[in-house]
């Protein structure tokens, strides 16, 4: 019996077991990948109104009593 393994598995099934066995860990690097991004810190990329304001007194866009009202009124 040519092509056959011990086991009675035709020998071109070792192909056809690692191509699942690549889409299983695959499939699982991608749900990993997915799941670290999207439970990350921030969600959509997008600064929240604090970062903005600090960066903009940094680049000296602002004054420092401009990020004191802005920060005052965000902050209620």
């Amino acid at each position: 019996m040519m092509g056959y393994y011990g086991s009675g598995m035709p020998g071109w099934m070792w192909i056809v077991d690692a191509l699942i066995t690549l889409l299983f860990w695959g499939g699982l690097a991608v749900l990993i990948v997915y799941a670290l991004r999207a439970f990350g810190s921030r969600r959509d990329g997008r600064e929240s109104a604090d970062e903005i304001l600090k960066r903009r007194l940094a680049a000296g866009q602002i004054t420092q009593d401009d990020y004191e009202k802005t920060s005052r009124a965000l902050h209620g």
